[in-house]
């Protein structure tokens, strides 16, 4: 049995998909809910300063912003809610670090890559 994380219109769900033989298809199983965006999905990369940026993983809406600048965060802890397709995803730290700048507010509009926060 593999698992996999498939994204469909920017919504991400893990899989399991079993081989059954030559002669039947690969079953896939849909997971319960649709999983939040695993760190390493999002498209995070370092600063020029040696920080690292916090990025949408999708086009929509901030809902909230959860730090502030100065603010120590663990890797994974979420730092922002965005809501796409009418779904909030929570936006985790791809690493520990301190808030350096957040680049959002509330209610903004952002596309896909739009750096959110950068840490230091």
């Amino acid at each position: 049995m593999k698992n996999l994380r498939i994204t469909v219109n920017g919504v991400s769900y893990d899989v399991q998909v079993e081989e059954l033989g030559a002669t039947s298809a690969p079953a896939a199983v849909p997971a319960a809910a649709p999983a939040a965006p695993a760190p390493a999905a999002t498209p995070a990369a370092p600063a020029a300063a040696g920080g690292t940026k916090v990025t949408a993983p999708m086009p929509g809406t901030i809902l909230s912003v959860n730090v502030q600048v100065g603010d120590k965060v663990a890797e994974g802890q979420t730092v922002a809610v965005l809501e796409a397709m009418k779904m909030e995803n929570e936006i985790p730290a791809p690493s520990a670090g301190t808030v350096a700048s957040v680049n959002v507010d509330k209610g903004a509009s952002v596309e896909t890559g739009a750096v959110l926060i950068t840490l230091s």
